[in-house]
This record gives structure tokens, C-alpha cells and sequence, in this order.
């Protein structure tokens, strides 16, 4: 019996790979965008950080150089409640009570103490 031989010129070629194209960019191309995204970030972060100091050391040197206008306000305030009080006792008692021996200004002291708490 003859046996079967292939075509003159042989079969057609089986196609047994996919023939998918690649699609969107390398994987190199993918890293340098986020090193790049990364770099940029880091280096806004730094400045915008360098920034953030700048404002803050201006705001205590601010806060700094009206501290004397903020004392002075303080000190009027003070002197006016204290002279108010005087009139107050002034016109109560009729008398002043002289509660230091002098007749310099002296800042009262307000001291707090709690009330007295039962326990039942």
C-alpha cells in the first residue's frame, strides 16, 4: 500500500500563536512617569514646606514686635478699672480706704479659688 506523502511544497502553516498587538507604553515608560510625578512632588513639598517656616517665623516675629502696643493696652485697661473701682468705693463709702501705703499704681492680682464643695 502507498503511503500517504505531504503536498509538494508542504501544508500551510498552523497559526497556534496569538496575534494580540501590544497596546499603551512599555513598563520603562510607566516607572519614568512616576519617578518623574514622585520627583515633582517631593521637590513642591520641599519649597511649600521651606514657605510654611518662612510664615510661621514671620508670624512670631509679628506677634513679637506688638507685644509692648498690646501691653500698653493692657495697662490703661487695668489702670481704668482701677480708678473706676476707686470712684465706685468713693461714692459708697465716702471715705477712701487706703489698702497700701503708698500712693503708687500697683496691678491687682486676681487669684482663683474653687468654691467650697460639700460631699453628700
Amino acid at each position: 500500500m502507498p503511503q500517504d506523502m505531504p503536498p509538494a511544497g508542504g501544508y500551510t502553516q498552523v497559526q497556534y500563536k496569538r496575534n494580540i498587538p501590544v497596546r499603551g507604553f512599555s513598563p520603562m515608560v510607566y516607572l519614568a512617569g512616576m519617578v518623574g510625578a514622585v520627583t515633582y512632588g517631593m521637590y513642591k513639598y520641599y519649597y511649600s514646606s521651606r514657605e510654611m517656616h518662612e510664615l510661621g517665623r514671620e508670624k512670631i516675629w509679628g506677634r513679637l514686635h506688638i507685644l509692648p502696643l498690646l501691653q500698653a493696652e493692657e495697662d490703661r485697661d487695668q489702670a481704668r478699672r482701677y480708678y473706676a473701682d476707686k470712684a465706685r468705693e468713693q461714692e459708697l463709702l465716702g471715705s477712701e480706704n487706703r489698702v497700701y501705703h503708698s500712693d503708687r499704681f500697683v496691678r491687682p492680682t486676681f487669684a482663683y479659688t474653687p468654691s467650697k464643695v460639700t460631699e453628700e
